[in-house]
């Protein structure tokens, strides 16, 4: 699971309000996909950029991602470890494009789980704003045992 930090969450939820809002999306369109969109966030690169990068490589992002290599000095290997700078893993990637991670599916009511559809723009807001919050929750739980620690050897 990725790493809780304030970056990554501002990303998470800043993805998915501008999906929200109707920013293009196409999950087919490896630069306007579920991580198409993220990367865009991330990075600032157009999905056009995006997608011709993954165009010179094979597969989706499940393909490239289990394929990725940080020291082959492709574009789409570049863009990938750039994503994982901000505290992803390549299965959190994976599990973006597919809405797959069963902790954030835990999160998400039975009833709407279950009609969960990884290329409905409705549904990828949806998981991008329960993972946001629970990146939030552990953020601050560990500021929040940070700050214990710091009150006990203050004391």
């Amino acid at each position: 699971m990725a790493h809780a930090n304030v970056e990554l969450i501002q990303a998470l939820r800043r993805t998915a309000q501008k999906l929200a809002q109707g920013v293009a999306y196409q999950w087919g369109h490896m630069g306007s996909c579920n991580c198409g969109n993220l990367a865009q966030e991330l990075t600032k690169l157009s999905k056009a950029q995006i997608h011709e990068f993954a165009m010179q490589g094979r597969g989706d992002w499940r393909e490239q991602v289990e394929e990725f290599c940080p020291t082959s000095g492709l574009p789409m290997d570049l863009l990938i470890a750039d994503m994982l700078n901000y505290g992803l893993t390549t299965s959190d990637l994976q599990h973006l494009e597919r809405l797959s991670d069963k902790q954030v599916l835990a999160r998400i009511p039975l009833e709407r789980r279950n009609t969960l559809m990884h290329n409905r723009r409705d549904d990828v807001v949806l998981y991008l704003e329960t993972w946001a919050t629970m990146l939030e929750e552990a953020f601050v739980a560990n500021v929040t045992l940070d700050l214990s620690f710091m009150q006990e050897v203050l004391v």
